[in-house]
């Protein structure tokens, strides 16, 4: 497994490299050479088979001569469609996508060349390149580059009311059933152009295939009965409809409908029903097993139909003996199928390994001629070169020592000035910080002056009484001033608190905001903390009414409008 692995990215390898490296011993030619050496080629091409030497170095050749020819376009579109095809038929899926590729840009170079004739010829081939391109990335795996191409597909026969709608549809429903493995979005798909199809193509080879899909997600969904009339239709549709391609029934579609509508009837425990539908296919197998195309296929379906019957009726001995036969026969088909795939690979491999190192070899002499062409000249030019490039470096080192010296006496006035104008913003910022701590310390004397007023007041009250109205007025006044000191540590020692809660809160304001004093600041933590505005009066020590100016001129310095809640809009800092 490793070795083929290895042994096909080697070869993908090399077909890109003479996919991009046309031979430097094939001369120049012109358009209709190419044209008519192709031609030529094709004829010769015709009479071997896909397995032999000769047709690959035919195939090779004829894709060589591809790029030469410009003016034969609905002939160049048709080849790289041929190639990419088969390519993609022999499982070489990175090589015939990057042939799919080629078709498009050249398609898209051309389009304003093209006859009406040729465009009309090209629908189906862009419709069919477009599906060969999706399968290409599904098979390497690039399920979102599959996806995109198929809907540039389902976009571009959107509005044609021919086959290639309906398929692209169906197309697009197998991607999304083995590719995305979502069942339920591609029988969506598979129904969409099922109604198509019966409406407008009923003997079209394509409504079978559609039946198929459907009845296959019906099956494993458990839907057997919706199945099993799908798989009626199909026998009896495949009987009547010949193979687009050979002409002829394909026995093995037949075969494989007849097969699951036994396998059915055995699931659903009709036995004699079961018998019945097997001598029904028996009978269609006999009739046309001399169709050439997938005979051996065809066979190894009938007789596994034919095994599952004679296991449910109990004959389990000649159950044993057709199963050693479909045993060995699918052994038969599948070494058959690997031998034929292999030597196919393993010719291309040594084509494109021959062409390559000739072409290698052709490149290496022909770039020779050309140095021992060119020595003398290379040799005046360089002596010459040297004097002139000494001459440069002297002049260009001299001014850029000016330069330099120039640019460091400007990046010492730039640092010079940038260190100016940082110390000045440092100390604007100083100053605006004194300022707001001298606001503060204003706003606590006037607060202090006011209570000193209150207190002389009862003190020249104490002094015009006497007895024990006397005592009570000098208790009350001794009163307010430990009230006084209490107050004021108990108020500092909130604060404290409240500046380490609100550490993070402060910062938030100080940059958003930093014209606020620190009062303001203090008070912008108590309306956060929800603390109501007697409390917070009474915390700073304040009339209700002084709070109320307090609380205007912090919603005018927090740009607030009237119709904005100052308390809202803190608590969401």
């Amino acid at each position: 497994m490793l070795n083929n692995q290895i042994q096909r990215i080697l070869l993908s390898f090399l077909f890109c490299f003479l996919i991009a490296n046309i031979s430097y011993a094939q001369k120049t030619l012109s358009s209709d050479e190419a044209f008519k050496r192709h031609k030529e080629l094709g004829e010769k091409y015709k009479f071997y088979q896909e397995g032999e030497k000769y047709y690959w170095s035919l195939y090779f050749q004829r894709l060589e001569l591809m790029p030469f020819i410009t003016n034969q376009h609905a002939y160049v579109l048709n080849s790289y469609h041929h190639s990419g095809y088969s390519l993609r038929k022999l499982g070489l899926s990175f090589e015939s996508l990057k042939v799919y590729k080629l078709y498009f840009e050249y398609y898209k170079e051309n389009e304003p060349f093209l006859t009406s004739e040729t465009k009309e010829g090209n629908l189906h081939l862009r419709s069919f390149n477009y599906r060969g391109m999706a399968v290409a990335y599904e098979k390497l795996g690039h399920l979102d580059s599959s996806n995109i191409v198929h809907k540039k597909n389902l976009k571009f026969v959107d509005s044609m009311t021919t086959i290639y709608k309906p398929s692209a549809i169906n197309d697009y429903g197998m991607f999304l059933y083995g590719g995305m493995k979502n069942s339920d979005l591609a029988l969506i798909n598979f129904k969409e152009a099922y109604t198509l199809t019966k409406k407008y193509f009923p003997e079209h080879f394509l409504f079978g295939s559609i039946c198929d899909n459907m009845a296959t997600i019906y099956f494993e969904k458990g839907e057997i009965e919706a199945a099993k009339i799908l798989y009626r239709d199909n026998f009896e549709f495949y009987k009547k409809i010949p193979n687009e391609t050979y002409k002829v029934v394909d026995v093995y579609l037949l075969v494989k409908a007849g097969s699951k509508i036994v396998e059915i009837e055995i699931m659903q425990g009709n036995l004699e029903q079961a018998e019945h539908a097997y001598t029904k296919l028996q009978k269609a197998f006999i009739k046309y097993e001399q169709s050439p195309y997938k005979k051996e296929e065809a066979r190894l379906e009938f007789l596994k139909s034919k095994q599952q019957l004679l296991e449910a009726t109990q004959k389990v001995d000649r159950a044993y003996v057709v199963l050693k036969e479909v045993n060995r026969l699918s052994d038969s088909i599948n070494q058959a199928n690997t031998s034929k795939n292999n030597k196919s690979i393993a010719i291309i491999n040594e084509l494109v390994l021959d062409r390559s190192r000739n072409s290698f070899k052709i490149e290496k002499a022909h770039k020779e001629t050309i140095i021992r062409s060119q020595q003398l000249k290379l040799w005046i030019i360089s002596i010459t070169a040297i004097s002139f490039v000494g001459l440069l470096t002297a002049l260009y080192l001299r001014r850029r020592g000016r330069i330099v010296l120039a640019k460091n006496k400007q990046l010492i006035a730039e640092q010079n000035l940038k260190l100016t104008d940082l110390d000045n913003k440092q100390l604007q910022s100083e100053i605006e910080s004194k300022k707001r701590d001298l606001s503060d310390f204003a706003i606590n004397l006037s607060q202090n002056q006011e209570w000193a007023k209150v207190l002389a007041d009862k003190f020249d009250q104490l002094k015009t009484t006497n007895g024990k109205e006397r005592k009570i007025l000098f208790d009350d006044f001794e009163q307010e001033i430990n009230n006084k000191i209490k107050f004021d540590h108990d108020t500092e020692d909130f604060y404290e608190r409240l500046d380490k809660l609100s550490d993070s809160f402060y910062s938030v304001l100080h940059t958003n905001y930093p014209s606020l004093t620190k009062t303001e600041i203090r008070l912008c933590s108590l309306i956060r903390l929800k603390i109501d505005n007697h409390a917070i009066a009474n915390l700073q020590n304040i009339a209700l009414s002084s709070l109320n100016t307090s609380r205007y001129r912090l919603r005018k310095k927090l740009n607030l409008s009237e119709n904005d809640n100052l308390d809202k809009f803190i608590q969401l800092l």
